[in-house]
């Protein structure tokens, strides 16, 4: 009740917090430094450092900045005002590196509201871009829901929002020019500024819309917009018991549609968003909750609920506060105002420059960090894995069906997204950036609880994110999130691109020396090595695959469990309610050949077999080659026969 109380008294009194840090820190000047994300912490908990960070304020000296560097043979990376991704993307090798900081590249270039252009340098964030386009009456299409985002991150990344209309939800796709600063020859003064586009040169253009920082420092960005028009969102919550098939065919029916599914409660939040005429009355602001400034305290009263959920296995806790966060965001319709101050009732309607993105929190003054973005690692606050990847379209139900199989197996399993309000997921489709989408797609974001004290403590239900998080890497071939994931993501990526040899060679001409290249970018392009860190406890946080018990945490009783996986590939051959096929699928057998069925026996509980037929179970060993001796035990069940 107090966690409540805290919760809408923060909600309804604070409108300011402290600005989030900048994720740069130098010991002398801007010399001798480190450089880290908006969460304080990458996926292997390094820290990455620095010979120095410049901060341009114009592409001049953002083009001396870089020659001096080429001259000197150093290698660079470009970082962001507030340094979003969770992967290693800002990270110099070494420590004679150096940062380039596009903070204070930070202004608007040229508008042409005839042409419906706005250029802006590449520090801007979404939030000015939104800002400076509704000066003109015009808008960006579609965006990210975080508004602190910058435009050169957002390039880097292939950031995107939720539609399938139109070239699709990707930001990148919305530009039509790019000015790029390289390395250059002696003869070039060691410096090249590149203009990029779709008409002049596509091929270059179309490397530099997702670049990940390899190909330079992007300076200079012209997006087309569109004339200013109205949403009208409703959110709408219902069962998931048709989900697989909704999820198919509703981005085609809303233009902005997303979903927020909560899977150990059966229920989808379904976003009913639709471009409406301008002359519609509403002046709705979307201010999303968990995106204002919270108290301090009371995300640390949450963070030590957390923390004792773990430490004592409490899942039975976590569902309960899981089912409370949902239940109150739902009724608040998740921080979307009618008037810029309540929410009154649906359909909420207001222009597309309040309704698109939010970030309450940064907002800031300084308030001594009474109040905070949750994420701020300077205060005992949130603290999370994010794993994001986008399954085809065409494998999506099945997909979700797996999921749901999962659940089936222990209900309670994914209570563990809940209290992060449940599986985000936004509509995407195939982009012509040669590292951007590749199809039409479903995108998954998954957030749960991470320790900030011992990596080697395994998480409730860990075994079943990470089943979910393999199944789609591998078997949906999904692609991953390029500022999101942990490492195992981004295993073998690049051969998922079709157009990644085109990448490489524009990489190649832009920058031959690699002087923007790290070994982090040679392993996720496929240069050189691998991303995987293979070591005691390395799949605890997404550093490896569990392939051996020594990747757990054998002495805390979380083993290399393969098992799950054939329960999870054999769901309607065993479920209690379904009746059986004749012959199990022939992937069903694959796993149970396999795996082999002493693996699958070891991790059935008795919550499983509440849902599992295990007579069934027996016959799928069978009819796959695998059978169970007379008289074993599998689970708490005893094979009959004996």
């Amino acid at each position: 009740m107090i966690f409540w109380l805290s919760v809408i008294f923060c909600f309804i009194t604070f409108a300011s917090s402290t600005p989030p840090d900048d994720p740069v820190k130098c010991e002398s000047g801007n010399t001798i430094c480190t450089v880290t994300n908006s969460y304080g912490a990458f996926p292997d908990r390094s820290i990455c450092e620095a010979a120095k960070v410049e901060y341009p304020k114009t592409e001049a000296e953002l083009v001396s900045v870089v020659a001096a560097a080429t001259r000197a043979a150093q290698k660079m990376r470009a970082v962001t005002r507030y340094s979003h991704s969770i992967p290693k993307l800002v990270c110099t090798d070494g420590k004679d590196g150096i940062l380039i900081s596009t903070k204070f590249l930070n202004h608007v270039v040229r508008t042409d509201p005839e042409a419906k252009t706005l250029t802006v340098e590449s520090g801007v964030t979404l939030r000015q871009l939104i800002e400076e386009a509704a000066k003109m009456d015009l808008a960006l299409p579609y965006a990210p829901y975080w508004w602190g985002l910058t435009v050169g991150g957002m390039m880097g990344t292939g950031a995107h929002g939720s539609s399938l209309w139109g070239k699709g939800s990707s930001v990148h796709d919305y530009v039509t020019e790019i000015r790029m600063v390289s390395p250059g020859s002696v003869s070039e003064g060691y410096v090249k500024v590149r203009v990029l586009s779709e008409t002049m040169n596509p091929e270059e253009f179309n490397a530099a819309k997702v670049s990940l920082g390899v190909l330079g420092v992007i300076s200079q960005v012209t997006f087309e917009l569109q004339p200013m028009f109205k949403r009208s969102l409703t959110y709408v919550m219902r069962s998931d018991s048709d989900f697989g098939d909704q999820a198919v065919t509703f981005g085609e029916e809303h233009e902005f549609a997303d979903f927020l599914w909560l899977p150990s409660q059966g229920k989808v939040v379904y976003r009913i968003d639709d471009r409406v005429p301008l002359n519609t009355s509403g002046n709705g602001l979307f201010d999303f909750f968990p995106f204002r400034p919270q108290l301090s305290a009371a995300l640390a009263v949450v963070r030590s609920i957390e923390e004792s959920e773990e430490a004592f296995a409490d899942v039975n806790n976590k569902c309960v506060r899981g089912e409370q966060i949902s239940s109150f965001l739902f009724s608040i319709a998740y921080g979307v105002c009618n008037n810029g101050f309540l929410f009154t009732g649906y359909p909420v309607i207001g222009r597309q420059d309040r309704m698109m993105s939010s970030g309450a929190c940064l907002d800031s003054h300084q308030d001594g960090l009474i109040t905070a973005c949750p994420w701020d690692p300077r205060i005992n606050g949130e603290f999370f894995h994010q794993t994001t990847f986008s399954v085809p379209l065409t494998h999506v139900k099945e997909f979700i069906n797996n999921i749901k199989a999962l659940v089936k197996i222990e209900p309670k399993s994914l209570c563990v997204l809940e209290d992060s309000n449940g599986v985000l997921m936004r509509y995407v489709t195939s982009s012509p950036a040669f590292l951007g989408k590749e199809e039409k797609a479903l995108d998954f974001d998954l957030t749960y609880y991470r320790s900030k004290d011992d990596p080697l403590t395994p998480r409730l239900y860990e075994d079943f994110i990470e089943e979910i998080e393999q199944m789609a890497i591998f078997k949906y071939n999904a692609l991953p999130h390029w500022g999101k994931n942990r490492n195992i993501a981004f295993d073998g990526v690049i051969r998922k691109y079709k157009n990644a040899n085109a990448f490489l060679k524009v990489k190649e001409r832009f920058d031959p020396s690699g002087l923007f290249s790290t070994e982090w970018t040679d392993q996720i392009l496929g240069l050189k090595g691998n991303v995987t860190i293979v070591k005691e406890g390395c799949a605890l946080e997404g550093l490896c695959i569990c392939s051996e018990d020594s990747h757990c945490a054998p002495t805390k009783g979380y083993l290399c469990r393969p098992g799950i996986t054939v329960l999870m590939g054999c769901p309607y051959s065993i479920d209690k309610k379904l009746p059986a096929p004749r012959t199990p699928s022939e992937g069903c057998c694959t796993l149970v050949r396999t795996i082999g069925m002493k693996c699958v026996c070891e991790v059935i509980t008795k919550g499983m077999e509440a849902t599992i037929d295990m007579q069934k179970l027996v016959n799928v060993a069978a009819a796959c080659g695998r059978p169970l001796a007379p008289g074993s035990q599998c689970g708490s069940y005893r094979v009959p026969g004996a």
